[in-house]
């Protein structure tokens, strides 16, 4: 173990927490409509037509087959992204892949999958689904709709999630039930709160998964999208409300299927106790597994060797049937 001693922040990213002591830290209690705010939002999602349309992209690799793909969303949001085809190998399963608040300028050409249909969407707001007046800075991002639940803007890039695997499953009927999510960070948090509502992804892989344990998520100090909430907070002292329906160590307590986890115990952006409030909201068995990083979102000693063995967990993982 190696994590890192030296660092420039005014804070501890560990918080000063040992393992055990995030191993014992438990998901919040959900407010009293919880599940009923995110089976109204799936079945209204359910209810839109993706429309897809494909071009071929500028992007090329020579084991993919690239091509740009813009599709609808909820509130007549139009999503762009990337759609990765094996050249090699038939069409046996589907995977949509997150990404973190940094959005994403290109697909990951180096995802360890194999014969996958793999949908990179840019969440609304972010990358290729810009769209004013919603910022693309993750302070600004973070923010919007934060007021009113119905329109926060995370639960429309659940919606978007959703909306990924309604476009995955009409272009591909064959492979409906056989279609996961992996996302990283803000894209970790996103797919916390999709998964346990939408039955049509059957495995799932979250590494460093945020907006997690709201209640603790406004009190930790934070270089991240956290900070800005925790600003805002101090003129909106009510804003506890709305972030309850979005929490990701809540939502991951209703998770059914087999989960992949990566969470770390140094994180300057996301909070390692609320990384592993996630974690620690399903019990770690034959399908569920939770992998230890010494740090997340800052380099450190063997952090190249921990992400080969974590791509090699994500590998076996999505290769299972």
């Amino acid at each position: 173990m190696s994590i890192p001693t030296e660092h420039p922040f005014d804070f501890d990213p560990t918080y000063g927490l040992g393992i055990e002591e995030l191993r014992a830290i438990r998901p919040p209690e959900p407010p009293p409509n919880f599940d009923e705010f995110w089976r109204a939002r799936y079945l209204r999602t359910l209810g839109v037509n993706p429309e897809p349309r494909l071009e071929r992209s500028a992007s090329s690799h020579p084991d993919w087959r690239v091509q740009d793909i813009v599709y609808a969303s909820t509130d007549e949001f139009q999503i762009g992204g990337w759609l990765l085809l094996p050249r090699a190998g038939a069409v046996r399963r589907g995977l949509v892949v997150g990404h973190g608040y940094g959005g994403r300028d290109e697909p990951d050409f180096d995802i360890p999958v194999q014969e996958t249909a793999v949908l990179f969407p840019c969440f609304r707001g972010l990358s290729r689904s810009r769209r004013a007046p919603i910022s693309s800075d993750p302070e600004g991002h973070v923010l919007t709709g934060i007021d009113k639940p119905e329109r926060y803007i995370l639960g429309g890039c659940v919606e978007d999630l959703w909306m990924a695997v309604s476009v995955l499953t009409e272009l591909y009927p064959e492979i409906a039930g056989r279609i996961g999510y992996g996302g990283v960070s803000f894209g970790g948090g996103v797919g916390a709160l999709a998964i346990p509502f939408d039955r049509r992804i059957d495995r799932g892989h979250l590494s460093l998964p945020t907006f997690a344990n709201m209640p603790l998520w406004l009190t930790l100090p934070t270089v991240g999208s956290g900070h800005a909430v925790q600003n805002y907070q101090r003129t909106h002292k009510d804003v506890l409300k709305t972030l309850r329906l979005f929490d990701a160590a809540t939502a991951a307590t209703r998770i059914q299927i087999p989960m992949l986890l990566a969470v770390a115990r140094f994180d300057p952006v996301v909070a390692p106790p609320c990384q592993f409030s996630v974690a620690n909201a399903r019990p770690t068995s034959n399908h569920h597994e939770t992998v230890i990083l010494d740090a997340g979102h800052f380099d450190y000693p063997g952090a190249q060797e921990q992400q080969a063995q974590l791509s090699e967990k994500v590998r076996r993982f999505f290769g299972a049937t």
